[in-house]
C-alpha cells in the first residue's frame, strides 16, 4: 500500500442558508478590513450583497474588486493586487465560482509575496505566510474552495498555469446550496460536468491513494445521483447540495491524486478555440475512459455500479463496464445540453496535431493511468471528433 501525505487545511461549513454565518466565521479568523473578490454575476444575483451585509454585521470593514471574468489572468490578478495594496486587507474572501475564488488565490500570491504570478507557476512556491481566505463558492464544479492551487491564464498566451502552495488554501468553506438555485442553466451544466470529470479521473490516476479514492467514490456517488436530479428539477435543494458537495470532495480528492489526461486534452481546446472548460472536458472524457478502460477496469467498474445503483438498473457479470460507464458520461454531457463531439464547437480538424503538441504539455496528463505520448492525443482527440459535415 502506498504512502499518504494528507492534511486537511480547510474547514467545511455546509448547509442551506449557512452565507450567514460568513461574518462570525470571518471574526475567528481575527478579520477587521476583508477584501471580498467576486464577478459582476454573482453581484446582480444579490449574492454578494448577502455576504457584504453578513460581514458588516461583525464590524468587519469590507472592500469589493468585481472585475473577474471566466478563465481569470494574469491582468485580472493584477488589476486586484492594486486594488488590495490601497485597502490593505487582513483576510480575503472568494464569493463566487470557481473564476472568483481562483483569482483570490491569485491576488493572495502575489499581495502576500509580490512578485507576478508566472513566479508561482508550479508548487511550493509562496515566499511568505499568506492572508486567510474564505470561500464561498456559488456554483458547484470546480473544487477550488478545498484546494491549494489557484489556475490562472496569462494574459498574452493564454497557458493556463496552476500555482500551487499550502499556504494559499482556504481556511474556510462555506457552501450554501441555495446560492446555486440561481445558476442559469448552461452554467449548472458545465460546472457539474467539470465537478463529475474530478471524481472520475481522480479516482483513478497514478497518485491516487487510501485516502483520496475515498473523496473521489463518494464525490462520484454525490455527484451521479445528483446531477441528473438537478438537471430535471433545478429547484430541488437536496440535489444541489449533492452536487456542491461533491464538488467539495473531488477537489479534495485532487489535491494529493492530481487529473487525467481529459483534462490534459481539454486545456488546449480552452486556450486555441475558447471553448469553455467544462464543455471541453465533457466532450474528451468518454474516449479517455475508453483508453484507461485496460488499465483501470476494476475502478471503473466500481464507478459503474455506483451510477447504475441510481439509475435502478440490474448489473451483470458479463456487462462491458467500461463502455457502459463512458456511453452513461456521454449521456450526461448531452441532457446537459452541452457538445459531446469536437466539429459541433468549431474546432477544425486539421488542428489536431497542433492540439496534440499543446497537450503533451499539460501537467495533468503526466498522472494519467495509462501513459500517453503524442500519437495517443490525436487519436483521442480525432474519436472525439465526429462528422464535420454540416
Amino acid at each position: 500500500m502506498d504512502g499518504i501525505d494528507f492534511q486537511h487545511r480547510t474547514r467545511l461549513v455546509f448547509g442551506a442558508g449557512s452565507i450567514a454565518r460568513l461574518g462570525d466565521l470571518a471574526k475567528e479568523l481575527g478579520a477587521s478590513r476583508a477584501l471580498v473578490v467576486s464577478d459582476p454575476g454573482v453581484v446582480s444575483a444579490g449574492h454578494f450583497a448577502r455576504g457584504r451585509e453578513a460581514i458588516l454585521a461583525s464590524g468587519i470593514e469590507v472592500l469589493s474588486f468585481h472585475d473577474v471574468h471566466e478563465n481569470p489572468s494574469t491582468k485580472d490578478v493584477e488589476t486586484g493586487v492594486a486594488v488590495a495594496r490601497d485597502f490593505r486587507p487582513n483576510m480575503l474572501v472568494g464569493l463566487g465560482g470557481g473564476s472568483s475564488m481562483d483569482c483570490a488565490k491569485g491576488i493572495n500570491f502575489l499581495y502576500s509575496c509580490g512578485g507576478k504570478m508566472e513566479d508561482y507557476w508550479g508548487v511550493g512556491k509562496a515566499t511568505a505566510n499568506m492572508l486567510p481566505m474564505i470561500a464561498v463558492p456559488t456554483t458547484a464544479g470546480t473544487g477550488s474552495e478545498a484546494q491549494s492551487f489557484a489556475l490562472i491564464s496569462h494574459a498574452e498566451t493564454h497557458v493556463k498555469m496552476a500555482c500551487g502552495d499550502s499556504r494559499a488554501a482556504c481556511r474556510v468553506a462555506v457552501l450554501d446550496p441555495e446560492l446555486t438555485l440561481t445558476q442559469p442553466p448552461r452554467v449548472t451544466a458545465l460546472t457539474g460536468i467539470d465537478a463529475l470529470s474530478h471524481a472520475l479521473e481522480s479516482y483513478v490516476t497514478s497518485r491516487r491513494n487510501e485516502l483520496s479514492c475515498c473523496y473521489s467514490r463518494q464525490a462520484w456517488r454525490l455527484l451521479s445521483g445528483g446531477f441528473p436530479q438537478v438537471l430535471v428539477q433545478p429547484s430541488d435543494i437536496e440535489a444541489r447540495g449533492q452536487v456542491q458537495l461533491g464538488a467539495f470532495f473531488a477537489g479534495l480528492a485532487i489535491e494529493t491524486s492530481m487529473l487525467g489526461a481529459a483534462h490534459a486534452l481539454a486545456n488546449p481546446l480552452t486556450a486555441r478555440y475558447g471553448v469553455t472548460h467544462g464543455q471541453a472536458v465533457g466532450m474528451m472524457l468518454p474516449e479517455v475512459i475508453r483508453f484507461n478502460g485496460q488499465q483501470v477496469r476494476p475502478g471503473y467498474t466500481d464507478l459503474w455500479h455506483d451510477a447504475a445503483a441510481h439509475q435502478g438498473l440490474n448489473v451483470r457479470r458479463d456487462d462491458d463496464t467500461v463502455e457502459l460507464l463512458a456511453a452513461f458520461v456521454r449521456s450526461l454531457v448531452a441532457q446537459a445540453g452541452l457538445a459531446t463531439e469536437l466539429s459541433q464547437v468549431g474546432v477544425d480538424r486539421a488542428s489536431i496535431p497542433t492540439l496534440a503538441v499543446d497537450a503533451t504539455k499539460q501537467w495533468t496528463g503526466t498522472f494519467n493511468p495509462r501513459k500517453l505520448v503524442e500519437e495517443d492525443f490525436r487519436e483521442l482527440y480525432a474519436r472525439t471528433f465526429g462528422s464535420d459535415v454540416q
